[in-house]
């Protein structure tokens, strides 16, 4: 049995927030996270960009550094990356058999086993360590205050990225109560940025910032000046502790210019509290380096591809307003596929505004919506549906009719946009 079989077999307990698991295995590990210095970020949406973004501005200036990301596309070892490497089978298999020895340790005298998260997050931990990065940019899983990641007792910096309605069925059913978790990632002393909106959420920041003696930065209301706008990318200029003219970002849509800044912010905070050398040209270099797969991508222009793992309310609200700004007037054909514990009504909502054409499947996924379910839900709206249970048939089908529209556009679940993103890859190939 592989690393990543052994891995998913924790499946079976679940998502349980909390830490009493992830310390006792973490202590048998001998707390590899007390050596690491992370950068933590959460938010609902906008955290992977933010995370890419710091990423590889360290990257740029030439520090050995850690990316740790959730979920993954299209293969497991995209979640523990280091310096633009993905770790490897082999080191998946070898820090994995490590990390299930420990778990074994703790499961025989009777305690609770990690679920599948605090697994791979342990790995993630040790290999970071015994690596040697310099930095880690660690992405919250799940809320914040009882995530995995947040068995870290010091972080140079707490990021947390836009707050909206998510998983409320752990995290709380108001935007107060989420902020409330996710705030759960500051730590004493420390710099706080944030790009949250919401009043809400910015209260709960503000209080637990100064309750904990941090500073905090709120870039939400930070205006940029877009320069150029395109399927290529932006280039815009903007002032925060020094002006910036020219910064080019190659991830589409006006709010990756918003989670730049974040960064930008972010890394400002590096360098002035913790006094990290990071120079202009990294800055520059790193965010136009910077892309996140499945977000708003082109796969290809000639036809016209694009995917985007829209898989909640907020982040469909995100892609339909940059097809508005970069394809309004284009003709899309859109596959689709969701999970049924999202708010489907609100997501068909923003898809019915970038596409008229539908084709439904189903993600790989037991919370998936079916097929003809979500067909039936488009109709409401007044969508034209085709459903094709298989992902494979689903992306035959719509390149069976791209040449009747404009381009073909593929969004929902993240379970469903690393699938295809395979398939694209493998049919462009054959171009």
């Amino acid at each position: 049995m592989g690393a990543v079989d052994k891995i998913h077999e924790f499946e079976k307990f679940g998502s349980i927030l909390g830490l009493e698991r992830m310390t006792a295995l973490m202590h048998e590990l001998g707390d590899p996270q007390d050596d690491l210095k992370c950068i933590h970020v959460a938010g609902t949406n906008g955290k992977g960009s933010v995370c890419k973004y710091i990423y590889e501005i360290l990257q740029a200036q030439g520090y050995r550094t850690g990316l740790y990301t959730s979920p993954f596309l299209e293969v497991f070892n995209e979640r523990i990356e280091l310096d633009h490497q993905f770790i490897s089978d082999e080191d998946l298999e070898e820090y994995t058999n490590r990390v299930l020895e420990k778990v074994k340790v703790i499961t025989d005298r009777g305690e609770d086993s990690p679920t599948e998260f605090e697994v791979i997050t342990a790995v993630a931990f040790l290999y970071f360590k015994e690596k040697a990065a310099d930095y880690v940019v660690l992405e919250v899983g799940l809320g914040g205050i009882g995530d995995s990641t947040n068995i870290i007792k010091e972080s140079l910096v707490s990021v947390i990225t836009s707050i909206s309605f998510d998983h409320t069925d752990r995290l709380g059913n108001t935007l107060e109560e989420i902020a409330e978790n996710k705030a759960g990632i500051i730590k004493k002393g420390r710099p706080v940025i944030t790009s949250a909106r919401a009043p809400e959420a910015l209260e709960v920041f503000r209080d637990r910032a100064y309750d904990l003696d941090c500073e905090l930065y709120e870039t939400c209301d930070i205006e940029a000046e877009i320069v150029d706008e395109s399927l290529t990318g932006t280039v815009f200029d903007v002032t925060l502790g020094a002006r910036y003219l020219g910064l080019e970002i190659s991830m589409l849509g006006e709010h990756q210019v918003e989670n730049a800044i974040c960064a930008l912010k972010t890394i400002e905070a590096l360098q002035d509290d913790c006094e990290i050398e990071i120079s202009i040209d990294a800055i520059y270099q790193g965010l136009k380096k910077a892309k996140q797969i499945g977000r708003f991508e082109v796969m290809c222009f000639d036809p016209l591809i694009i995917i985007d793992g829209a898989h909640n309310a907020d982040g469909a609200r995100t892609l339909r307003e940059g097809y508005e700004k970069l394809l309004m007037g284009k003709d899309l054909l859109m596959i689709t596929g969701m999970l049924r514990d999202k708010d489907t009504e609100h997501i068909i909502g923003e898809f019915r505004r970038i596409a008229d054409n539908f084709i439904t499947t189903e993600p790989e996924n037991p919370r998936k919506l079916l097929a003809h379910e979500l067909k039936a839900l488009i109709e409401e709206q007044g969508g034209k549906c085709v459903p094709v249970v298989d992902i494979e048939g689903a992306f035959k089908e719509g390149i069976k009719h791209i040449g009747e529209h404009d381009g073909l556009i593929c969004a929902g679940s993240l379970y469903l946009i690393g699938k295809l993103r395979t398939l694209i890859r493998k049919y462009l190939e054959t171009l």
